[in-house]
């Protein structure tokens, strides 16, 4: 198991049970939108933030994305916050009969490694080991901006090919994106990914022509 500092925050009881066998912290869960009305459980996840940090990991579909969003107003300040995120994987967990409503896999029904991988590239603090899982980078709105991923026409479309390329929900945000890609690539790293996803779809077009 790998030990981390943070505290990390599911939706659901299979969601719990999966991290646990994972993880070697505290893992909270939110009973889906019951946290709406859970004012003890909201104080808890407060109060892990300001002495640990939290980790959100919701599902990948408009539901988790609700109570992800619910998650940060409670706790208020982001600096005290880390996002993992799942990708869009269309399928149906064993123990469920119907697919959710989307059709997409939640966390339950993830691989381990996607999940080690996703709490892990959020910057997860992992006590006692030396290996610096959170690449550091400095990528701003105005590199948005000028990689025509925002305020541009056509920026809605690259991001989703971006969002695609690297295994994020299709719901981020430009905002959100800005803050994942800062946690996983340094700047140089990040236009080079950039480069290599774009002129293989240029590539692609130029093949269907």
């Amino acid at each position: 198991m790998i030990v981390i500092k943070e505290a990390i925050i599911v939706e659901g009881r299979y969601d719990r049970i999966k991290l646990g066998g994972l993880f070697d912290t505290a893992i909270i869960e939110t009973g889906g939108f019951r946290i709406f009305k859970d004012e003890e459980k909201k104080n808890v996840i407060r109060r892990l933030a300001q002495k640990r940090g939290i980790i959100i990991l919701t599902d990948s579909d408009g539901a988790g994305f609700v109570i992800r969003n619910h998650i940060k107003s409670i706790v208020g300040s982001t600096a005290q916050i880390k996002q993992a995120f799942i990708p869009d994987i269309q399928g149906k967990e064993k123990r469920k009969s119907h697919p959710s409503k989307e059709g997409l896999l939640g966390v339950e029904g993830m691989t381990d490694e996607i999940i080690i991988n996703a709490v892990l590239s959020s910057g997860a603090a992992v006590i006692g080991s030396e290996e610096n899982y959170k690449k550091t980078g400095e990528i701003t709105k105005l590199d948005f901006y000028n990689a025509g991923l925002t305020g541009r026409e056509g920026s809605e479309n690259m991001r989703k090919k971006l969002l695609s390329a690297l295994g994020f929900p299709k719901y981020m945000t430009a905002n959100t994106l800005l803050g994942a890609v800062n946690m996983i690539y340094s700047r140089e790293e990040f236009f080079d990914e950039l480069e290599r996803i774009f002129s293989d779809t240029s590539e692609e077009n130029n093949d269907e022509q």
